[in-house]
């Protein structure tokens, strides 16, 4: 029980995959200009990489290492994730139209979001097992959650102040971050791995 609560502090705060790897920044600036946008994508991310680590973690023991295919580890993670995504496209077209248009391109592109691609790997290349993998799927996505619901609210707030024209937009977005990330470096104390 112990390592389960390590492995989703880790994953949430202390490897917080924006603000300690810098992965996913593509989707992370460009969803969080609206925090309605911000938290959409935040359920949606969290779903798929909670889903696909359980349904990879299945695949990859169950299949591939008994048939020593773990070589296409890459292949078959991508192709997983990408009916995932297609479904979660698909009720969320039905579900909440407006919130499918303001998403847009990046729900295409959680296919090959490099996070959702690090979970599962993370997980082969660790050894961890199915309650841990759901657990490190789980982790990263409130993490990520985190990263885009600080973020969206910074943003809208600096709409509204008198920022210099040179660093209007993406450079001031750029260094908030930094600076957000400088303060997730505070959390690196807090669990030994």
């Amino acid at each position: 029980m112990e390592d389960i609560f390590k492995i989703f502090i880790a994953s949430a705060l202390i490897n917080n995959f924006v603000f300690s790897r810098y992965l996913g920044l593509c989707i992370f600036f460009g969803v969080t200009k609206r925090m309605e946008t911000a938290v959409g994508m935040s359920i949606t991310f969290t779903s798929v990489m909670v889903i696909s680590a359980a349904l990879i973690w299945v695949i990859f023991n169950g299949i591939m290492i008994p048939f020593k295919l773990s070589f296409l580890k890459i292949v078959i993670f991508i192709g997983i994730v990408a009916g995932f995504v297609q479904a979660a496209d698909t009720i969320m077209k039905k579900v909440s139209p407006s919130l499918y248009y303001k998403l847009g391109i990046y729900l295409a592109l959680i296919t090959t979001n490099c996070i959702i691609l690090a979970v599962p790997l993370i997980n082969a290349s660790e050894g961890y097992g199915f309650i841990e993998s759901l657990t490190l799927g789980l982790g990263s996505g409130i993490g990520f959650s985190l990263a885009l619901v600080i973020m969206a609210s910074i943003r809208e707030k600096l709409e509204l102040a008198d920022v210099p024209k040179s660093f209007q937009g993406l450079p001031i977005s750029f260094i908030v971050t930094g600076l957000i990330a400088l303060a997730f470096l505070g959390f690196s104390g807090l669990i030994t791995l």
